[in-house]
């Protein structure tokens, strides 16, 4: 019966004479890892100034329900209550909904702005690692060549 040829060898040193920068991948973890961190981090605040914006909103809604209910003497009172109600409540609702406005353009710019500085930090890290592959595998070719002369 043939043996079967192992290749595990020969694999090994043709990866061998392809360094792998470690440090390399590492920095591009971390930097991951800080994006996604800084990222949070806006999500975060979003989160807190919307639940701010929601539980003011229902403070202020809760407050004019009680003068709603209140007894009253004529009952034209009640209409008119209903009334201040319903107006106040629409003011309310248009301030409520641009404050929501400005935290989601807020988180919008600043997402932007991450991004942007994210893109241009892993360009630079992407050519200064080509170059550096580049520099190696120029070394490792060489050393090859020689060696089989």
């Amino acid at each position: 019966m043939a043996k079967a040829q192992d290749y595990t060898k020969y694999f090994a040193d043709m990866m061998g004479a392809f360094p792998v920068d470690q440090k390399a991948f590492e920095n591009a973890f971390r930097s991951q890892a800080a994006l996604a961190e800084k990222l949070m981090n806006v999500a975060l605040e979003a989160a807190e100034k919307s639940t701010e914006v929601s539980s003011a909103w229902t403070k202020e809604t809760l407050a004019k329900v009680a003068d709603v209910v209140k007894v009253k003497e004529d009952p034209a009172d009640y209409t008119k209550a209903v009334t201040d109600f319903a107006s106040a409540a629409a003011e309310t609702n248009v301030e409520k909904i641009a404050a929501f406005a400005e935290i989601a353009k807020k988180v919008q710019m600043e997402t932007v702005e991450l991004m942007l500085a994210a893109g241009k930090d892993l360009s630079e890290d992407a050519t200064a690692a080509v170059k550096k592959a580049t520099a190696e595998a120029t070394t490792a070719v060489k050393k090859a060549a020689a060696a089989a002369k």
